[in-house]
């Protein structure tokens, strides 16, 4: 961990406040489904969508990740309704030249980004962070084999 920065920094009061908002769900009859593994920390992610065209309907998720990949699971579960494939992979592109290359924080949608803005700081956090992200694109993906 960089010497100028301590976990008070990285672990706010904003951080941990989404990490407990999350609740753990499934949805009854999921359009797609996937099921995404940090490696390098173990963080994991298991998401249900229903979708209503091109639109994410409902979502439920089963979370075991660091306070920072709750907390952008929260953020993610809390703006995706409404949201298409599209959206979120720019979210995630956002959160990622944030994240990787100290870019400005996603904007719109998913602008709640900017508290984990620190954790850049962190490239074993950035795994666990996008991990929610990966695994919405992937059960929006699994939603659309079902429908071809």
């Amino acid at each position: 961990m960089p010497s100028s920065l301590s976990n008070d920094d990285l672990y706010n009061d904003d951080i941990l406040t989404l990490a407990a908002s999350l609740r753990n769900g499934r949805l009854e009859r999921p359009c797609g489904a996937a099921r995404k593994t940090a490696k390098l920390c173990g963080s994991e992610i298991e998401i249900d969508v229903a979708m209503q065209g091109k639109l994410v309907s409902q979502c439920a998720m089963r979370v075991k990740a660091c306070a920072l990949g709750q907390a952008s699971a929260a953020i993610l579960y809390k703006n995706i309704i409404g949201a298409s494939l599209d959206d979120i992979c720019a979210g995630q592109e956002a959160l990622r030249a944030m994240l990787k290359d100290g870019a400005d924080y996603p904007s719109g949608r998913f602008g709640a980004l900017q508290v984990l803005k620190g954790a850049g700081k962190y490239p074993a956090r950035h795994a666990s962070i996008l991990l929610a992200f990966d695994a919405a694109i992937a059960a929006i993906k699994d939603s659309q084999e079902e429908i071809a």
